[in-house]
């Protein structure tokens, strides 16, 4: 075949042009790719890592995925609810809140939003708090007719006082606790102590999870206050009794000790548990933000990660890795693709 030198010169340019578009197009690709996976801002980005077990394993996978995966400068610093909020108001600082109870802070945490100094990205508990009294699955499928609390009281026999056998056992919280003061309250609008029942205040939160954890190894009955996400509730399989419905002043009079009001019977509520950021988060690493909008996890998910933790005596960060490393299908959801094999290769 015989071809024209212009027709030939044509030929060239065009492959030229197409070569240099291919090109083009690759480089813009990857550029984008490494603007997708930068942490965006060179501020060092404070997470807080709170005094419960699930947000403080929560803010060290974030620590992780965010300096490793996005090169972003992280410090995680210590934190509890007020104080992590009325920091993050006023100063900007904590940057992150990876499990921020909001039901205790309502109020400033409003005004906080409405005023645009924080913002709430995501749900860090995306099927709520859980709060409540429960009893082994065990016992419920030897006695399936026990659903309700109001079940429960009728069988004070079924749940025997370790130290008084002629009464049912209920177990609370450690003195101090603010479950204690509900559970107390919700004991007496209940008529429990007439009804052939005690009250049993455990004297700390390890005390009470070994109670627990005692009857399930021996198949005991055991009607308990618990709540969630947790390494108890991950651990073995309990059954949430209903209380009825939740009315959110009563709750408020049971839990304030100086309320005047008689106690009586509502529900616990779920509680907002988000993962709060300091407004500057969203303008200024936006990578980050978009990051954060994805990683909510269910109870059951959260209370699988402290399963490892309380087994293995291993701490936050340790419970972190073991995350990282056992459900890369599940976070690997939340960032790109080259976010993720750095992570990965950290992690080796």
């Amino acid at each position: 075949m015989i071809f024209k030198s212009g027709g030939i010169a044509a030929a060239i340019a065009v492959a030229f042009l197409s070569a240099t578009s291919h090109s083009a197009l690759a480089q813009e690709a990857d550029t984008q790719a490494t603007e997708a996976a930068s942490c965006g801002t060179d501020k060092t980005i404070d997470i807080a890592e709170m005094t419960w077990p699930s947000a403080a394993a929560l803010a060290h996978i974030h620590a992780i995925i965010l300096e490793k995966g996005f090169g972003c400068n992280v410090e995680i610093v210590t934190g509890d609810t007020v104080p992590t909020s009325s920091s993050m108001l006023t100063r900007g600082s904590p940057a992150i809140a990876p499990e921020l109870w909001t039901s205790t802070i309502q109020e400033p945490w409003a005004k906080g939003l409405a005023d645009g100094n924080v913002v709430e990205l995501a749900n860090a508990i995306t099927d709520g708090t859980v709060e409540g009294w429960f009893i082994p699955r065990y016992v419920q499928t030897a006695h399936p007719d026990i659903k309700t609390v109001q079940d429960v009281i009728g069988r004070p026999e079924l749940f025997k006082d370790p130290e008084d056998s002629s009464k049912g056992r209920l177990y609370s919280c450690p003195p101090g606790w603010a479950c204690e003061i509900s559970t107390g309250a919700l004991f007496e609008a209940l008529g429990m102590k007439d009804k052939g029942w005690n009250l049993f205040s455990p004297g700390s939160g390890g005390a009470l999870d070994a109670s627990i954890a005692r009857a399930f190894t021996r198949e005991e009955p055991i009607l308990f206050y618990y709540w969630g996400p947790t390494a108890i509730l991950g651990k073995y399989d309990a059954v949430q009794l209903d209380l009825g419905p939740t009315k959110p002043e009563v709750y408020e009079c049971n839990t304030n000790r100086d309320c005047d009001k008689a106690p009586e019977v509502t529900a616990y509520p779920s509680s907002p548990a988000v993962v709060g950021t300091a407004s500057w988060i969203k303008s200024d690493a936006p990578n980050v933000a978009g990051y954060l909008a994805k990683v909510g996890l269910t109870n059951a998910e959260i209370s699988e990660i402290l399963v490892y933790g309380d087994e293995n005596k291993a701490d936050a960060a340790a419970t972190a890795q073991n995350f990282l490393k056992t459900k890369e299908d599940r976070w690997t959801s939340w960032v790109p693709a080259a976010v993720a094999e750095k992570v990965k290769a950290s992690l080796n």
